[in-house]
């Protein structure tokens, strides 16, 4: 796919991989349907995308809100009056471990920990994995679904529920191409490895410490690194049904 003048949503635009990933697709000529639930955030991107001479639009929407995902791909279907591609980058991180045991105290996950970090990676990916492919076809636009996994995907410790989720996303991204490839619709996930964003920048530096000791390369990835994959998942039309894994050859 020739990305001048194509049109792709992008969630968690506001900040991090989302912000980087508009900007490289705008130096590609690419308009840019930019979604967020922080609306400042969002402008900037928003913004930094119009100086290079495309469209984009900024759409304020909680990606776990049914309605709100709803009416932001019907409000990019009025505006663009077509959908080329969905980038479900929105994600969040709440680590913990699943049961601990110190100094007699005994602590747990909480269900409600679990659960958030499921609403916004796996249900907020589902929503708009699904807004965005019915725009696709009622537009009748080839397009792709991207779905941010992670090398987390095959267990990590303190990560119950990250884990699971971006094993979720990747496994949604394979039904996805299997489904909807008669359409003209790709579906592909991205792992990243451990990636410097905000999100990152919460880990403990034990943990980190313990993490850049796996990865043969011995540091993080760029956001830029994961934005040049994104392009070219997108450009290239021969790849559905796949997990890109973009670790510096880490393994869990």
């Amino acid at each position: 796919m020739d990305l001048a003048n194509k049109v792709i949503a992008i969630t968690g635009a506001g900040q991090g991989l989302g912000q980087q990933m508009a900007l490289s697709l705008a130096k590609c000529g690419a308009n840019l349907a930019l979604i967020d639930i922080e609306l400042e955030g969002l402008i900037q991107t928003e913004q930094q995308c119009q100086k290079m001479g495309v469209i984009a639009k900024s759409y304020q929407a909680n990606v776990t809100n049914e309605e709100q995902v709803v009416r932001a791909f019907g409000q990019i279907d009025a505006d663009f009056k077509c959908l080329n591609g969905l980038i479900n980058n929105a994600g969040i991180m709440r680590d913990g471990l699943l049961v601990k045991q110190k100094e007699g105290k005994l602590s747990a996950m909480s269900l409600e920990q679990f659960q958030s970090v499921l609403e916004v990676n796996v249900t907020g990916s589902f929503l708009c994995g699904r807004e965005a492919s019915k725009v696709m076809l009622k537009t009748d636009s080839k397009g792709v679904l991207i779905n941010i996994s992670s090398v987390a995907r095959a267990g990590n410790i303190g990560q119950s529920n990250y884990s699971a989720s971006k094993a979720a996303v990747a496994a949604m991204s394979v039904v996805w191409a299997k489904e909807l490839g008669r359409y003209g619709i790709r579906s592909v996930a991205i792992a990243p490895g451990v990636v410097k964003t905000a999100m990152t920048d919460q880990i403990k530096p034990l943990a980190m410490e313990r993490l850049l000791s796996m990865v043969p390369v011995g540091r993080l990835g760029q956001a830029e690194e994961i934005a040049a994959t994104i392009q070219f998942a997108l450009e290239n039309d021969f790849i559905t049904g796949r997990v890109l894994e973009i670790d510096g050859g880490m393994r869990m």
